[in-house]
Formats: C-alpha cells, structure tokens, sequence
C-alpha cells in the first residue's frame, strides 16, 4: 500500500487539507475522514490524468 503525507488544518468547522506532493490542489471534509476521503479522490483524478496541466513539488539536491 502506498502512503502519501498531507498537510490539515481546520477552519471553522471544515478540515482543510492538501497532498504534500501536490500543494496547489487543496479539498476538505468535515471530518479527519471525509478529508482523507477526499485527498484520496483528488489523487486519483491528479495521477489519472482527469486534471490537465498538473503541478507538483520535488525536492533538488545541490552540490
């Protein structure tokens, strides 16, 4: 099983969250759960191609 960190805060009474790998694609839940429901999704639709154009965060070693 593949693991992925995300970041959450919560606002009010939202859960607000994104993919660590992919910060410009934030969701929410009202739950921790529903969130994690819905990280899950919008990973599907980012890695399956659903969503054009798809930024994402890389880390870069430097000499």
């Amino acid at each position: 099983m593949e693991k992925k960190t995300y970041v959450y805060w919560q606002e009010e009474k939202m859960w607000i969250g994104y993919l660590e790998e992919y910060p410009d694609y934030m969701t929410q839940g009202e739950t921790i759960e529903e969130l994690e429901e819905n990280l899950k999704d919008i990973y599907r639709e980012l890695t399956g191609g659903a969503i054009p154009n798809v930024r994402r965060v890389a880390e870069l070693e430097m000499a």
